[in-house]
């Protein structure tokens, strides 16, 4: 892969089954066993035969409406779900915020979720131990609430230690699904400007938003995913205009 590239996606198609059974009761599945009756599952192909490279340095929004696949790629691109058919490679070091304090132990302290966030990132004890103070500045918790059990915390401050902890790992990569949605108009401004301090850095950054805005203000490329696919790529102003006249009038762009 070309060392200007930070991702490269060939031909990408993710598939799984769900269980469509609308009471998923222990009652209802020992009767079902019973009478011989097999769990009614659906397949569903959350990406479909997907090509995108992501240089280094730049931030591409995704937009696209729920079941997309947007979600879906990006635990991919995290190594998290394994492709079904095609490949993923990836040139740098990933840190991720895919859902609001996943991975968290709610009945740690902020500060010590904070400590197992940057293990799970690689870092050592004595590098997490001169980030740790700065990270708890940046989440600007209530006095005393990063030494608090997280369970303790409202999804605002949840998102406000997991995005801190998520930006501050110096990650090569960057992915943020609907992370800048957390906190106060203060702390989102925080957010953007540590972004853009990312993006100086060289670091890349996919983010999935449905704040349209934020995707115009912050990105550098889009693209909108729509059943699996990649509907259309290019300009971020474009790309999200398109995306809006859709949802205002239904009707998909003509090829």
């Amino acid at each position: 892969m070309p060392e200007d590239l930070a991702v490269r996606i060939e031909d990408l198609s993710i598939t799984y089954k769900i269980n469509v059974d609308t009471k998923k009761t222990l009652k209802n599945a020992v009767m079902r066993a019973s009478k011989g009756e097999k769990v009614r599952m659906r397949t569903v192909e959350a990406v479909k035969h997907m090509n995108l490279e992501i240089p280094h340095g730049s931030v591409l929004g995704i937009v696209g409406a729920n079941g997309a696949g947007k979600s879906t790629l990006m635990r991919s691109i995290a190594g998290i779900l394994p492709p079904t058919e095609g490949r993923i490679t990836v040139n740098g070091k990933i840190s991720t915020l895919l859902a609001l304090g996943v991975g968290f132990n709610p009945a740690l302290s902020g500060r010590d979720n904070i400590i197992l966030g940057g293990l799970a990132s690689g870092l050592t004890k004595d590098q997490i131990a001169a980030k740790t103070e700065e990270i708890a500045r940046f989440a600007d918790l209530p006095d005393g609430f990063i030494d608090m059990p997280v369970r303790t915390y409202s999804s605002g401050m949840y998102g406000r230690v997991a995005f801190a902890v998520a930006v501050a790992m110096t990650p090569d990569i960057l992915l943020l699904d609907e992370a800048l949605s957390a906190g106060d108009a203060k702390f989102k401004e925080k957010s953007f400007l540590r972004m853009r301090e990312l993006v100086q850095e060289a670091r890349t950054i996919v983010i999935v938003s449905h704040a349209l805005q934020t995707v115009k203000d912050l990105c550098t490329d889009a693209i909108w995913m729509h059943k699996g696919k990649i509907l259309a790529h290019g300009n971020p102003d474009e790309i999200t205009d398109k995306y809006l006249d859709f949802l205002n009038v239904g009707t998909l762009p003509s090829n």
